[in-house]
């Protein structure tokens, strides 16, 4: 947010969702529950403050939650998010790589995993969309992919960053 604030702008403006990734890009798990809270609310205020929509969601940094994490994130009124496709993109892949990585992994409802400094992704996303939406797939922003009821715990994230109803 403070390095690149007119590209979260645009962003905001064509449609995308903008969700909180953390201030600092801490490891969650060896914060206090003040720290993750002051940590998220700042994030989320410089988010608010230039796209005028606060945020719901979080991705923790590293993809690092616990017990302790979620607990203080939900005490705010938001949920934490998952991945369960990584195109290690930031292991600066081939397009080609990151493509049959995406491509191979996707299950309906994934997340998946980009990062916007990879060398490659500009590259490889096309290719990645054409492939999965000829596969019948369809692009939804997070909050609509999001099973119902996550506030109330009516969900759990297994081990693979699927979410799966709980039981």
């Amino acid at each position: 947010m403070d390095k690149y604030p007119e590209s979260v702008k645009a962003l905001s403006d064509a449609g995308h969702e903008v969700m909180n990734h953390s201030n600092t890009h801490a490891h969650f798990s060896q914060l206090s529950t003040d720290e993750i809270i002051a940590d998220v609310t700042a994030c989320n205020d410089k988010i608010e403050a230039v796209t005028g929509v606060r945020p719901t969601l979080i991705r923790p940094p590293y993809g690092e939650y616990d017990d302790h994490v979620i607990t203080a994130i939900r005490s705010m009124g938001m949920e934490p998010i998952q991945w369960d496709v990584d195109s290690l993109d930031w292991k600066e892949l081939s397009a080609a790589e990151i493509t049959e990585r995406v491509t191979s992994r996707v299950q309906p409802g994934s997340i998946v995993l980009f990062h916007n400094a990879a060398l490659h992704t500009p590259e490889a996303l096309p290719g990645i969309l054409e492939a999965l939406l000829q596969e019948g797939y369809t692009f939804v922003p997070i909050s609509e992919l999001i099973l119902p009821g996550a506030y109330n715990a009516d969900y759990t994230i297994d081990h693979t960053g699927r979410q799966c109803p709980a039981r």
